[in-house]
């Protein structure tokens, strides 16, 4: 999420709101609650709720009470109780959604391990804060480099410093148990601070750091993903998914957390179909299930004795059959229902331009003469209204070429018949042949 002061400006150069990371609308931090009943008034004689939510790195929340009634708004920096000393967060959600949030955790209003506000965080307390926060990364390397050293099989995947800097937590994940009392007391002795060790699971690791999905999305469980219920391989079956593990696992080695997200309507598509293990009898032979298509509502069967064809059977056909079954009666063969689901060929103009050609690059390109489209180029007109025009002009220029080349064709014709019969009138010279005889 981003809000108005984190978009961009015109070069594309992103503004920021230049906190180092913590956003002053409270909207661009995961895992953020909107508090959509921040603008209604409580009921005559109700108190508000003294309770705040407060975030800390990575999505970490805890709820503390605010007993001096400090006038406290999401967004704020305070200073809370702490074990021991005291923490640096940011509060995330104050208001009535606060008792939904606690009926979510399992927290009663008047619990006493809800701990309570101290101050509002001075200059002091953040300067503290942020240098505390920025030994992070180095504390986190050194803590490594004394794992390696000590042989421990564990994996160090992050450290939190306390808002006072005397304490530091670090958490860890291991697939046994680990003795790690020398490694206590090595890196108390090593950054001069108080150690807590905090194991958490691979989803927590991942939801930790963080990280883009195959979805090409944020991870769900980094963003908005509260509740990281476990997934079985069951719901990758009700799915009709290949168990492929290198498809359904996620970031942290386990099955992604979105196999649950449709789960509930895919189970409630299922109870019309029958169950994969009923068996179809045919007097060519028992049938066997192959698959399905929950979309199309379509199930495909096979012969156990020849299992080279595939025979295609709709969901009311195979209810028909179980039916005949059920009351002692065979069906002759499966070919006799496949023949009924004979489908029309429709033609769908998706690959009019043979986009969808593999090889529509292989086919040499011709080379087209630009010649003459370089002289019409010089000679074209500009606009429709100059075309018209020349139109006009050329028709009657093209008309009077037209009538002399005819008038001329016409003359041509004349004066050559008159030649040809001027030629045939013409009588022979016969008087000077007659003198020179005489």
């Amino acid at each position: 999420m981003g809000c108005n002061s984190c978009s961009s400006d015109i070069n594309t150069v992103p503004k920021g709101c230049k906190s180092n990371g913590n956003c002053a609308t409270g909207d661009c931090e995961k895992l953020t609650v909107f508090d959509w009943l921040g603008n209604m008034s409580l009921p005559a004689g109700q108190k508000p709720v003294d309770i705040v939510e407060v975030r800390f790195k990575n999505g970490r929340k805890h709820f503390y009470r605010n007993v001096d009634n400090l006038k406290i708004s999401i967004g704020d920096i305070i200073a809370v109780e702490g074990n021991p000393g005291h923490d640096i967060g940011t509060v995330s959600l104050s208001g009535e959604l606060i008792k939904i949030q606690l009926k979510r955790k399992g927290l009663n209003v008047d619990s006493e391990e809800i701990k309570k506000v101290y101050r509002k965080a001075t200059q002091k307390d953040i300067d503290i804060w942020k240098s505390a926060r920025d030994k992070e990364y180095d504390t986190q390397y050194r803590g490594r480099e004394i794992l390696g050293r000590l042989g421990l099989k564990m994996k160090l995947s992050d450290v939190e410093y306390q808002g006072d800097g005397n304490k530091a937590t670090f958490y860890y994940t291991a697939d046994e148990r680990v003795d790690f009392r020398q490694l206590i007391r090595d890196l108390a002795s090593a950054f001069s601070i108080r150690v807590e060790m905090k194991q958490v699971g691979l989803r927590q690791e991942a939801a930790r750091l963080g990280g883009i999905g195959s979805c090409g999305r944020e991870l769900c469980c980094s963003t908005w993903l509260i509740d990281l219920r476990n997934v079985s391989t069951s719901a990758a079956r009700y799915q009709q998914l290949s168990l492929n593990p290198q498809k359904l696992a996620g970031q942290c080695g386990k099955l992604k957390c979105c196999l649950n997200y449709e789960l509930d309507t895919y189970l409630d598509a299922l109870t019309d179909f029958p169950k994969p293990d009923v068996v179809l009898k045919t007097e060519k032979g028992e049938a066997t299930f192959i698959k399905m298509d929950i979309f199309k509502r379509v199930f495909w069967y096979t012969y156990k004795e020849n299992r080279s064809k595939w025979y295609k059977l709709t969901l009311e056909q195979v209810k028909e059959i179980i039916e005949l079954n059920k009351n002692n009666e065979t069906v002759h063969s499966l070919e006799e229902y496949e023949l009924d689901l004979m489908e029309e060929r429709i033609d769908k103009f998706e690959d009019v331009v043979g986009q969808d050609s593999l090889t529509r690059f292989d086919i040499p390109k011709r080379k087209k003469k630009r010649k003459n489209r370089n002289i019409n180029s010089k000679n074209k007109p500009k606009n429709s209204a100059q075309a018209k025009q020349r139109n006009q002009k050329r028709k009657p220029v093209q008309n009077q070429q037209k009538s002399t080349a005819n008038s001329q064709n016409k003359n041509s014709n004349n004066t050559g018949n008159r030649t040809r019969k001027n030629k045939k009138r013409r009588p022979p010279k016969k008087s000077e042949n007659n003198n020179q005889n005489n």
